[in-house]
């Protein structure tokens, strides 16, 4: 199976993830790499999941939860985002819940898993991400898998009452 790994697996969302996306989308803490700016209300995550049924190529985007093999409990979410199946790319993010699953391995597995599924299953070209230059783990991460940083955008985030550098980094099909 395409998206099944040692540890965990990659599956569609359900309606029983709200409270799970609804903890992650209003976490301030993590608002930074998500770009968001407002909480998302229950209702807004409600009608969300009524549409994630919806086929990549209607949606331009995949959304998938992250859990753990062992216990199917849900840690993270992964996305494929502005997919473009003209020109065979689409972005990609990730990000785990809690601190004590980052730092297991279990985002490693996620993003190798959704890099095979963007190639093989969707026959995409590239893959690109946006990366804060300050986030070092997303950084090693991305780079593990061989994405190539192609270009600064200078002072692109404002957190903090302060600008922020984000980093483009690109992984084309080999």
């Amino acid at each position: 199976m395409t998206l099944q790994g040692n540890t965990i697996y990659l599956r569609a969302l359900e309606p029983e993830d709200l409270e799970f996306i609804y903890h992650i989308e209003n976490d301030e803490s993590i608002w930074e790499v998500s770009n968001t700016q407002t909480p998302y209300s229950k209702f807004l995550i409600r009608q969300y999941l009524q549409n994630a049924h919806q086929d990549i190529y209607e949606a331009k985007q995949l959304r998938l939860a992250i859990c753990k093999n062992e216990t199917s409990e849900a840690i993270g979410l992964i996305d494929l985002f502005d997919f473009d199946p003209k020109n065979q790319r689409a972005g990609v993010g990730i990000i785990i819940q809690n601190e004590i699953d980052r730092n297991s391995g279990f985002g490693k597995e996620a993003l190798g898993l959704i890099i095979d599924y963007a190639f093989q299953q969707l026959q995409l070209h590239q893959l690109f991400a946006n990366i804060g230059v300050e986030n070092k783990v997303s950084l090693a991460l991305f780079t593990t898998f061989g994405f190539e940083k192609i270009g600064i955008k200078k002072d692109w985030n404002f957190n903090n009452n302060h600008f922020h550098d984000e980093a483009l980094f690109q992984l084309i099909k080999k």
